[in-house]
This record gives structure tokens, C-alpha cells and sequence, in this order.
């Protein structure tokens, strides 16, 4: 069983252990019974057929045991599920956005991050918010998982994690060709290490100065909004086209439905962050990317652009 660490796990598990039980016991039962009877009524021991007469008692017996045993495996399960329902009218919030193929997380500080960090021993209320297609929030280690379905008002889940420590969370909806690789993580703390970390002052603005490396932070803000997904870093090409050796070159593009030629600049970063069906690159097709206006500031589109301009070197 794989490690549980929320306040769903003992219901999830219990429904679980419980239906494998059952399972089990039938299983090797009939598979008994099976083998009895290819002996016992071997064609030489039985060369005519006896006919069965009606038993009003087995019937009742094959009815009234499963019945009961269903209704066991649905106690097992509401007592699990329920709770997943009925969320606490405090805690936490906290909005999950997915998008192909990537997850991150806004708090209400204004605060976003590409992982889920959260206190222990505390509801989380999540607003799931798909900005594409259907997704699912899947934290195995919580017993947790959500579909995030495009437009429902009132997507919601939550959960209460007991132990702290990193697990992953999955998509568990299938949504499109990189749909392996949206993985996140949540990150469990101790309450006061996540005040101190959601408190920050300085998390959400970067002061540049001669020993940042721009670069360095645009690769992290690449990997943490799933860019690298549909763009390569080694020149490969996916659902978009590779950063690798772009910058300063001359490509094509249709613009308006127009082809004409431009330079990979700053200034095309910029756009196609913001408007990223307005020049296309010539061979991709439009519609497989959204906008990151509000997501991704204009400080943010620098430090991309300058770790564009290093995959040139």
C-alpha cells in the first residue's frame, strides 16, 4: 500500500482492504470449488447427466450473502468518500490552475508557485480551474483525486495532510501528447516554516543586480510553467518549436494569415507569451498555446528572454 499521508487515507484504505478481501476469499474459493468439480462430476463418474432440482434455499442463500457483502463494500465506501465532500467552512485557499502541461498554485497573498506548499495539520481548500482541457488533480499519497473541468463554477476539493514530507501530484486525466510529464508536487511543512515561506516579503520580487544570473532564473520560470513541454532545450522538435539557437535569428511566420520574416527578439518573446497565436511559426499549427498575460510579469519575460539567449552559446 503506498504511503498514506492525509485524513482520507484510513477510509480510502479500509474500502479498499476491504474489497481486495472479498475478492481474494472468492477467488480462491470458486477456484476451489472448480476443481472439485472437475473431479467430482468427471464425464466416467457421471456418464448420464442427474438432473438439479429446485432449491428455494440456495437461491436465498446466493442472493441474501452478496447482497449483504455489496452493502458492506457501499458502507466502506461512503464512509470514505463522504468526508472528501464536505469540506470545513475554514482553512487554507488555494487555486490549482492546469493547463497542457503543467500545474501551478495562487495563493491568496498573491503569491504562485509551480509546487503546492501547504501546512500540516490544516485545510487546504482547493478551487480547481482548468484553463484548456479536462485535467484530473490526483495526490495518490492523500487518496486524493479531482477532474478539473474547463468552466465549472464550483470545482472544488480539499484535504488535510497529516505527515510532512514531498509527494507528487498527478494529472490522471489523459490531455494530449505531453500528458505524462504534468507532474507536480505538494510539500508538506510544519505551520510555522510554511507561514515563514508564504510570508516572504521577497519571494515574489527579484531585485536584479550584477550577481543574479538572469538566465538561470528564466530556466526555472520556464520549467516551472511548463514551457519546456512543447519547446525543447536541445533543439527537438515537440508541439512547438525549440528555444535552442532561436534568438537573433531571421525565421518565417504567419501573421494574420499572412507568411512574412522577423527577428526572434526580445519583442517576439514578449508577444508570444502574451498573444501566442499572433505571429505562428511556419510547420506548428495556432490554438495549442494560452496566454500567460497575468501569470508571467514583464520582469519574468526578461529573465526567459535572457535564458533564450543562452541556449545560443
Amino acid at each position: 500500500m503506498i504511503l498514506g499521508a492525509s485524513t482520507f487515507v484510513e477510509g480510502v484504505d479500509n474500502a479498499f482492504i476491504f474489497i481486495l478481501g472479498i475478492s481474494f476469499f472468492f477467488l480462491i474459493g470458486i477456484s476451489l470449488v472448480i476443481i472439485l468439480f472437475l473431479f467430482r462430476y468427471n464425464e466416467k463418474r457421471n456418464p448420464k447427466a442427474t438432473p438439479v432440482k429446485d432449491s428455494i434455499a440456495l437461491e436465498l442463500t446466493w442472493t441474501i450473502i452478496p447482497l449483504i457483502l455489496v452493502m458492506g463494500m457501499f458502507y466502506y465506501g461512503y464512509v470514505g468518500w463522504i468526508p472528501m465532500k464536505r469540506p470545513p467552512a475554514e482553512g487554507i485557499n488555494v487555486t490549482a490552475n492546469a493547463r497542457m502541461w503543467s500545474f501551478n498554485f495562487r495563493y491568496e497573498n498573491g503569491r504562485v508557485s509551480d509546487k503546492l506548499y501547504v501546512p500540516k495539520d490544516t485545510a487546504i481548500l482547493i478551487n480547481l480551474n482548468a484553463l484548456d482541457v479536462l485535467h484530473s488533480f490526483y495526490i495518490p499519497a492523500f487518496r486524493l483525486k479531482e477532474d478539473m473541468v474547463p468552466g465549472l463554477a464550483n470545482n472544488r476539493t480539499w484535504f488535510e495532510a497529516t505527515k510532512v514530507g514531498t509527494y507528487t501530484i498527478f494529472c490522471a486525466e489523459y490531455c494530449g501528447l505531453q500528458h505524462s510529464y504534468m507532474l507536480s508536487e505538494v510539500v508538506v511543512m510544519e505551520p510555522e516554516d510554511f507561514w515563514a515561506w508564504y510570508d516572504d516579503p521577497d519571494a515574489m520580487v527579484v531585485e536584479v543586480t550584477e550577481d543574479v544570473n538572469l538566465a538561470l532564473l528564466g530556466r526555472q520560470l520556464v520549467e516551472r510553467n511548463g514551457c519546456v513541454a512543447c519547446h525543447s532545450l536541445d533543439g527537438r522538435t515537440l508541439v512547438g518549436p525549440t528555444f535552442k539557437g532561436r534568438y537573433g535569428e531571421t525565421i518565417t511566420v504567419i501573421t494574420g494569415g499572412q507568411e512574412r520574416q522577423i527577428i526572434y527578439d526580445e519583442e517576439y518573446v514578449r508577444r508570444s507569451i502574451y498573444e501566442p497565436d499572433y505571429d505562428i511559426t511556419v510547420g506548428f499549427r495556432p490554438g495549442q498555446m494560452l496566454s500567460y498575460e497575468g501569470e508571467i510579469t514583464e520582469q519574468e519575460v526578461e529573465f526567459i528572454t535572457e535564458f533564450i539567449k543562452s541556449l545560443n552559446e
